[in-house]
Parts: C-alpha cells; structure tokens; sequence
C-alpha cells in the first residue's frame, strides 16, 4: 500500500513541474496598464485581470503592453516601436478609444485588404500581421470593448466623456467598433471574448448611481441610469460623482472595479486553462 501512495505521490510531482511554462502578452489600453498601476484607479482596484488569470494558471507568465489612452490606430503606428516579444498568447482589448476619439472605424473590408491605419479596422490587421510574424502558432484572442457609462477621471475632474448610451462626435456607436472586432475575429478563427454584450457589463451594472446635484433644490441626491444621463455635471465645483459605493462593474463609469476585471479573468481562463 505504501509503495503504491509513493507511486502515485512521484507520478503527482512530476506532471506538477513536467507543465511547459507559457507566455501571454496583453496588448491594450488604460484597462490592461492599469493592473500594475492601482495607484492611477485611486487604489480602488486591487487586481487587474491579467494577474487574475495568472493565479489561476501559475504556468503562464504575462506581459503587460497595456497603454494608457491609446487608440488601435496609434497601437497600429507604434507597432514596430513597442518591443513585442513572441507569446504563446495575444490578447488585444483594444478599441474604446477609438470610438470616443472619433476615429473613422471603417469595416472588415478594411481588415481584409490591409489599408493601413486610416481607420479602427486597418489597424486591427497591422496588429494581427505584427503577432503572427512574432510567433504565426500563437492562440490570438480579440477582446471588444466594454460598454461604458460616463467617464470622469478620479485624479482629474476635467478628463471627462459621455457613456456609449450615445454615439461619438462622428455619430459612430461604441457597439459598432465592438462588433466589428468580433467579426474579424470570427473571420480569422480567433477567439473571441464579446465584453460589450456581457449581460453582467451592461449599462444598468456600470455603476450603481451617480452622485450629483438636483438643479432645483441644489442637493446632492443619487441618480441611477438612464436619469443621470440628463444631470449635469461641473468639474469645477461638483463632488466626484462616483463615491466608493457607487462602485458596480466599474470605479469611475469607464475602468473596471475589481468585479469587473473578475469577469474579464473568467471569460479569458475558459480559452487559456
């Protein structure tokens, strides 16, 4: 018996370190650098998603090329700039800037004809051409944007946006650049992890209210979606609209809270365990 519990001990140990080590690299913006800079989230996160998935999957050892408030198309201009290193894993959450930056999208059409970095989608095929000639067997995964409530900056009150519950400046939707990520990637045979139709992501869970200023009374009072999207809101003089418990899927409207990263780990671990 005890021969036999020995054996099986040996066996145990030796698929333990017998796991061939694996490499991730992250490429994205504030969402993805954010997980080695909680300090910029007013240490309202604690843990980013990459970190998330590694714990669960000690084998793998990520790269972070996270960079804040960049869009695809400069991601797509820098590409030879950045020090990408070969992976066994890409994952690209790139694209939200895009939209409130009012870049032109353009469509899969873009994509298949490499057109350059005039729009979103050109970008996106710099991008893949860039990870396939770094390692053409890596597992490429395509990460849409989230839906987002509205963004105010908690170290400045003046970077501020409106939520994707309406178009950019150039009348171009935030769903419009998420689902025309998943079609190249369904095009290519990437995975795909579809954040902006997440049902546990949508509007309603963004943030659980928005702190703000009844215009006839003058009070501070909570305003939950869609009322607040009609409240005005001034950098100059108002409070910080999300408190702590406002905190939902997201600290400050745009950035996931630690429940939201948990939820982007969990879709990337059923692709990466």
């Amino acid at each position: 018996m005890r021969s036999i519990f020995l054996c099986f001990f040996i066996i145990l140990i030796g698929c333990s370190f017998g796991q061939r080590q694996e490499v991730w690299l992250a490429l994205g913006d504030s969402i993805t650098y954010l997980n080695e800079h909680p300090d910029e989230a007013g240490n309202r996160i604690t843990k980013g998603y990459m970190t998330l998935v590694t714990e669960k999957q000690p084998h793998i050892r990520y790269i972070n090329q996270g960079h804040n408030g960049w869009t695809a198309v400069r991601i797509a201009e820098q590409i030879d700039k950045l020090g990408l290193e070969k992976a066994d894993y890409y994952s690209v959450f790139l694209g939200t800037n895009d939209w409130w930056a009012g870049l032109p999208l353009g469509s899969t059409a873009d994509y298949r004809r490499n057109s350059g970095a005039g729009t979103t989608s050109g970008a996106f095929r710099i991008i893949v051409e860039k990870l396939r000639s770094l390692n053409p067997d890596a597992t490429i995964i395509l990460i849409t944007p989230m839906q987002r409530s509205d963004f105010v900056y908690i170290n400045n009150y003046d970077n501020k946006a409106w939520g994707s519950y309406k178009p950019n400046k150039n009348g171009q939707t935030l769903e419009a650049f998420a689902d025309t990520i998943r079609a190249i990637g369904l095009q290519e045979g990437f995975k795909i992890v579809d954040l902006y139709h997440h049902p546990k992501l949508n509007l309603h869970k963004l943030v659980k209210f928005k702190w703000l200023k009844d215009s006839t009374s003058g009070e501070y009072r909570k305003y939950r979606y869609p009322m607040y999207t009609e409240v005005p809101f001034n950098p100059d003089t108002d409070e910080y609209p999300y408190p702590e418990e406002a905190i939902g899927m997201t600290y400050d409207g745009l950035h996931p809270s630690d429940k939201g990263y948990r939820i982007i780990a969990k879709e990337l671990l059923t692709i990466m365990k």
